[in-house]
């Protein structure tokens, strides 16, 4: 009976569990930055928007119909500046009616990404103070247009997600939006981000690359298996000479 109940809510726990997973999954993001940050300074951003979100928080100009053919070179020309470079053509897809852009942005500097139109909202540091790394990115209004209505229900999100290659020391997203712990996200409602609320992304982490620490605990576990299976066949080696003498 025991069993039972306990299997029981084991089936629970985990159907809740893939519940928030679902709803999670199925949120309905209508614009999303993700900055993958080195500690040498220059980062990866990838942009997934909505056409209508760019055009309203971007002041980009797109078609936003939803029948609208994209042209994916203009799309890589507004996003290539003097500080980002696309370095993969842009892609496209459709959601809730709507047509949404995906680009990838490579910057050698993360500081001068307020340099780029697309990316103009915001104001980025980054600087190091004895063993740790400080990043702070400031997002301030939108400037970009009114655009016709693209059938938002109020519902959507925007999301600002920050990649890390070291450990956190500090942040201050809140403790439910860590992800996976080098992984952080800051998120607004669309309907406060078009009204230009701020919202300001802190982070401070160690100066041990976590991909380094990594490859180093991977070499010296090679080393240790190569020095064990030296011992090995050393043993071998040397005990066969004996039992031929013996014999």
């Amino acid at each position: 009976m025991r069993i039972g109940a306990a299997m029981a809510l084991l089936a629970a726990l985990t159907i809740s569990e893939a519940a928030c997973r679902g709803s999670e999954f199925f949120r309905q993001y209508e614009y999303e930055e993700d900055v993958y940050l080195s500690l040498d300074g220059s980062a990866t951003v990838y942009v997934n928007a909505s056409v209508a979100a760019l055009d309203a928080l971007r002041g980009a100009s797109f078609d936003t119909s939803s029948n609208a053919s994209i042209d994916r070179d203009a799309v890589r020309a507004w996003f290539t500046t003097p500080a980002t470079t696309v370095t993969r053509r842009p892609t496209l897809s459709r959601r809730s009616g709507r047509r949404f852009i995906h680009v990838r942005l490579d910057a050698d500097d993360v500081r001068r990404l307020s340099q780029a139109n697309p990316l103009a909202w915001s104001t980025y540091s980054f600087s190091q103070e004895g063993d740790l790394f400080d990043y702070k990115q400031v997002i301030g209004a939108p400037t970009g247009k009114s655009v016709e209505e693209p059938g938002w229900t109020g519902d959507e999100i925007v999301a600002f997600r920050l990649h890390l290659p070291s450990d956190v020391v500090y942040t201050n997203a809140s403790d439910e939006n860590h992800k996976r712990g080098n992984i952080l996200v800051w998120e607004q409602s669309l309907r406060d981000r078009l009204s230009g609320q701020p919202l300001t992304l802190e982070a401070r982490i160690g100066s041990e690359s976590i991909l380094t620490r990594t490859l180093l605990l991977f070499g010296a576990t090679a080393v240790a298996v190569l020095m064990s299976f030296g011992f090995v066949l050393w043993l071998v080696m040397r005990r066969g000479p004996r039992r031929a003498g013996a014999s």
